[in-house]
């Protein structure tokens, strides 16, 4: 597990612009290899010995409580938790790295006399360039295409051949949704299918608000986008702005629509020709009844974020709610389960 803490200074002081590239800023690097028992204390320390900004690595596994909270259903295996940890700090050639070091060994015996296990309590001295940390993954992120629809970053020119698609232009920031995952295109294409110019849409976890922005550009006449998270509500509002939609045609609100009685009110009830749900099986399950209550008869419920082996999770889940199923889609090992409310 990797947790990154208070890099403030490393991450936000220093940008390299193109200009200066040629004169890469060099940060002192120090790792110190010590205990998961010991991180509290080592952390605490070092920030009192004023060091801004430390990166701790160790190999602890997440909690069940920390699985829930991540938007994915797969998590890779990573290697036998050893009990070891290394905890990182970077300080500047022109500070007195001396005087700091002497801190924290200091601190080290400190806290070491408390009976706390430090480990090896060695400090390993390296160099490292300074990153534009904040716009670095920008590097990832190029234009695609979901069938004939162009998807591209604000900060890739639209080349000649691509004027005549229709296009979406998502800068994702710090919220999640950027249409290149399975999951996005599985929900584009059958917003695509389905959407009309009437079309009212209540987009669950919106994120970037790309299934929303998506909809109304294929012709939808209004979306209501809701997430969690208020990163959501600042990136939507200018990937909305970005892509020429009105706050008349779409429009976000936070909190949780499954248990949250203000949300479920603002939303209202049997409003929504068309409902999309980008969101984990084990969160659709509960989702699912509360948004059947919010569709109009005839209204259809595009889900996806499942997960192969979940697909029968959330089948079930629509059934139960009194949905009609309509359609079962695969693209690689996701897929979207699309329904109606028939009644």
């Amino acid at each position: 597990m990797l947790l990154l803490l208070c890099y403030d200074k490393k991450s936000n002081y220093y940008a390299v612009s193109i200009e200066e590239e040629e004169q890469t800023v060099r940060w002192n690097k120090y790792t110190l290899t010590t205990t998961v028992e010991a991180e509290d204390f080592i952390s605490s320390m070092m920030m009192d010995a004023g060091i801004e900004g430390i990166e701790i690595e160790d190999r602890t596994p997440l909690s069940e409580s920390d699985k829930s909270r991540m938007f994915v259903d797969i998590l890779p295996e990573g290697p036998a938790d050893d009990g070891t940890a290394r905890i990182s700090f970077y300080l500047e050639p022109e500070q007195d790295n001396g005087a700091i070091l002497a801190a924290v060994q200091d601190g080290l015996d400190e806290i070491r006399s408390w009976g706390v296990d430090v480990g090896a309590g060695t400090i390993e001295a390296s160099r490292t360039e300074d990153k534009d940390w904040i716009n670095n993954w920008k590097e990832y992120f190029h234009q695609f295409y979901v069938d004939d629809i162009l998807i591209k970053p604000s900060w890739e020119e639209l080349k000649p051949e691509d004027r005549e698609k229709l296009l979406i232009q998502i800068d994702p920031g710090t919220a999640f949704g950027t249409g290149m995952h399975e999951t996005t295109q599985l929900c584009i294409r059958q917003i695509r299918k389905y959407v009309t110019p009437e079309t009212m849409l209540l987009d669950v976890g919106t994120g970037s608000g790309i299934l929303s922005i998506a909809a109304i550009k294929l012709g939808a006449k209004y979306a209501l986008g809701t997430d969690l998270d208020p990163c959501a509500a600042s990136a939507a509002k200018e990937n909305m702005e970005a892509n020429g939609i009105t706050e008349e045609q779409f429009s976000v609100i936070l909190g949780n629509v499954i248990d949250d009685d203000d949300v479920q009110k603002e939303i209202g009830c049997g409003k929504y020709d068309m409902v999309c749900a980008n969101i984990l099986a084990e969160v659709l399950v509960p989702l699912t009844p509360v948004i059947a209550s919010r569709m109009k008869k005839g209204g259809v419920y595009i889900t996806s974020g499942i997960i192969e082996d979940k697909e029968d999770v959330v089948v079930n889940a629509v059934k139960a709610a009194g949905l009609e199923l309509l359609e079962i889609n695969y693209q690689g090992e996701w897929v979207s389960v699309t329904a109606r409310k028939n009644q």
